[in-house]
């Protein structure tokens, strides 16, 4: 009788026997097309608008402000970056916000401001 062919018991582990039942993992994608996109988003490293008027800004260390392109929209993204083999690297921290949405950002900062008593 074939081994999947057992009745099933609460010790049976047959069902996960080794690599010899598993599909073989894809294969990955070269990383050209990533680290060419990532190398033009980050040849100008932080600065003010008056460096690039079209950024990156620098708020603090590795956290900016770009503008970025998203399925064909443009989105302001506020991200926490880190450094990997000399490049600068978006990290998870961070926010892409519609232009839209960020319009309304700029609509709300007084009251944020007043809220924080300056």
């Amino acid at each position: 009788m074939p081994k999947n062919k057992k009745t099933s018991s609460s010790s049976d582990s047959d069902s996960d026997s080794g690599p010899e039942d598993r599909n073989a993992p894809p294969a990955k994608k070269s990383k050209a097309g990533k680290e060419k996109g990532a190398n033009e988003s980050t040849s100008s490293r932080g600065g003010t608008a008056t460096d690039n008027p079209k950024g990156p800004w620098t708020i603090e260390k590795l956290r900016q402000v770009r503008i970025n392109e998203f399925k064909g929209r443009k989105m302001v993204d506020i991200r926490e970056f880190y450094e990997k083999n000399g490049e600068i690297l978006p990290g998870k921290k961070g926010i892409s916000l519609h232009i839209h949405q960020w319009k309304k950002l700029l609509e709300l900062a007084p009251e944020v401001n007043k809220a924080l008593g300056e």
